[in-house]
């Protein structure tokens, strides 16, 4: 049994700086087979960096407080969810989470995701600009030594780290 207090737990951040408080708990609890964050996110902050999908994981996001914002899918459809609601993603389903800058309050959210603690980064694809072919198109996305995101479209194989 392993039993530990958000309060406790020590906040990593993104590397592209989207948000400021995000407490990884389920590295605090030692976790094999579930991925478990809780964010604190002010207005115009995100989950993520951006619309991304996770191949291998589904995803729940369950919002304590507040009211977010969900792009789904290329099409980018909004879906907003507020205290106590609950969102699913399937794995493959392109997502992407955060706070409207002109909202008036926090969200305090959790992200939940299995099945994996960690991430298969090889299995990670998000949708950026490609500096090359321009226009957004799928990016292969890994995560460098350096902790610094580095992404590859995969039409033209183009790299760049933001």
């Amino acid at each position: 049994m392993e039993r530990v207090a958000v309060d406790d737990v020590d906040v990593v951040t993104n590397p592209m700086g989207v948000h400021d408080i995000r407490k990884p708990v389920s590295r605090a609890l030692g976790t094999d087979h579930v991925a478990m964050n809780y964010f604190e996110l002010a207005p115009g902050d995100a989950f993520s960096g951006g619309l991304h999908t996770h191949d291998d994981q589904e995803e729940v996001f369950y919002v304590r407080s507040g009211t977010a914002t969900f792009e789904v899918g290329r099409d980018r459809e909004r879906v907003t969810v507020g205290p106590d609601e609950a969102i699913r993603f399937a794995p493959g389903e392109f997502q992407s989470g955060f706070v409207p800058a002109d909202a008036d309050e926090e969200v305090v959210a959790w992200a939940i995701g299995a099945p994996g603690a960690r991430h298969d980064w090889d299995r990670i694809r998000s949708v950026v600009e490609c500096r090359e072919c321009g226009g957004e198109r799928v990016h292969d996305t890994e995560l460098t030594d350096e902790a610094r995101f580095r992404f590859t479209c995969t039409d033209c194989g183009t790299s760049f780290s933001p």
